[in-house]
């Protein structure tokens, strides 16, 4: 990501300046070290790890800044009650739809008919540690975590909900102030610029993260992994692509901008989620590009952070897909009841899982955990490819959280289309 200057003109760097670039040649370079020398490869782990903790370290500040300073610069605050309806409406809407698909899909499809899988012959030890940590995902719980233990606790933690929690309150008592608040709103504003500068610095080592992290999956995992489910793979890969491009294009359409354009913005971010398999690593990055592409920065403070706990629709999409595989390749049959019963679990249970690579599969398990119908021994034919099923969930949540924060800034007439026009046709970073 290229720092913009508001008011200056884009920058045109050579090709191979570009991040896109960089990290484009970083994962062919580890996904052939992968493939060639599978051992060596596995070893560069920690640098998709560290590329990973060293973006984490910076959201919470990120989040914090922009909502509190977007929040207490409203001169209504009834505005951030309606920006959040307006938000969690859009959410609820959209990650139901893509329960719907993914069932819908497994249901036409059928990955897993005719593999006759015996239940009793699963290694079942191989799933139970995410089943352990998915009996921790109870709504109550969910509920409870996200009041933190202090005012400033969330700042030194990686829970994004209390982080968010803390600054819209923060956020609306310092707009409730007024001019006594004024300098704190004004040093808030001015540490703005430092952290954003932060982000570029972090940024320039998305390359090396991006390596590191392909490189370890394709020499852990192997390519021959894929070819065992390819069936599946594939299906969840296609399904993911379609409900970007067709739905949230549609809707995109509908709000006057092309969802190919929003995707040639953020290629950046997008190449970055692929190759380090987690949508934290360009949470940042999406925040600032989204604000330079016009839309309202309490908005942005808002939907973003939000969404990466509640617009999760590439999980939703992988969680009715890998449960009526599971079923189908089991030879357990499901009856519009408890198909059902599936969708409203999987509803709950998609909520508050956070984007980082993993949460997926514990989210699956939370919910084949309810279903009693479905195996959850089942999930041991999933877990070598989950990996790679990984960076199709976090590549379609991104998007869907990029969509959401610029349809709901149009509806709160709060998005400056001439600067989303000028992002989405020009050749900024």
């Amino acid at each position: 990501m290229q720092p913009v200057t508001p008011g200056a003109a884009p920058q045109h760097l050579p090709f191979y300046r570009h991040l896109y670039f960089q990290v484009v040649v970083a994962i062919v370079i580890g996904a052939l070290l992968g493939y060639f020398e599978p051992a060596l490869a596995a070893k560069f782990k920690p640098l998709g790890d560290a590329f990973i903790k060293l973006v984490k370290m910076i959201i919470a500040p990120v989040i914090f800044l922009t909502i509190v300073t977007g929040i207490a610069g409203m001169t209504h605050l009834r505005v951030v009650g309606r920006v959040f309806v307006k938000t969690m409406v859009y959410f609820l809407f959209f990650s139901t739809l893509a329960l719907v698909v993914g069932l819908v899909i497994a249901k036409i499809v059928e990955p897993g008919t005719g593999m006759h899988i015996n239940v009793a012959d699963l290694d079942q030890a191989a799933v139970k540690g995410y089943v352990a940590q998915s009996h921790e995902m109870t709504l109550i719980g969910f509920l409870m975590d996200v009041i933190p233990k202090t005012l400033v606790s969330p700042l030194v933690g990686d829970n994004i909900l209390q982080v968010l929690f803390v600054a819209v309150l923060f956020g609306i008592a310092l707009a409730m102030v007024g001019e006594a608040g004024k300098p704190i709103l004004n040093f808030l504003e001015a540490l703005t610029a430092p952290v954003f500068k932060l982000v570029s610095i972090l940024m320039k080592a998305a390359p090396l993260g991006a390596f590191g992290a392909i490189a370890f999956t394709i020499g852990k995992f192997g390519i021959e992994s894929l070819v065992n489910l390819a069936w599946l793979v594939g299906t969840f890969y296609i399904t993911s692509l379609v409900f970007v491009l067709v739905i949230l294009g549609a809707m995109a359409h509908i709000c006057g901008f092309s969802i190919f354009k929003l995707i040639r913005y953020l290629r950046a971010e997008l190449l970055l989620v692929l190759g380090t398999s987690s949508s934290e690593s360009a949470l940042p990055s999406l925040m600032h590009k989204m604000e330079h592409a016009g839309c309202s920065k309490s908005v942005v403070g808002l939907v973003v952070p939000t969404g990466y706990s509640f617009n999760l629709d590439g999980t939703n999409i992988y969680m009715t897909l890998a449960s009526l595989f599971i079923a189908q390749a089991t030879d357990t049959h499901l009856t519009l009841g408890n198909e059902l019963a599936l969708l409203l679990v999987a509803m709950l249970s998609s909520k508050g899982a956070a984007g980082v690579t993993g949460a997926g599969f514990i989210t699956l398990a939370a919910t084949l955990a309810v279903v009693p119908e479905i195996p959850i021994a089942g999930m041991a034919l999933i877990l070598g490819v989950d990996r790679f099923m990984s960076e199709c969930r976090s590549l379609t949540n991104f998007m869907g959280n990029a969509v959401a924060t610029v349809v709901v800034s149009r509806w709160e007439n709060a998005l400056d289309y001439d600067k989303l026009y000028a992002a989405l046709h020009g050749d900024d970073d």
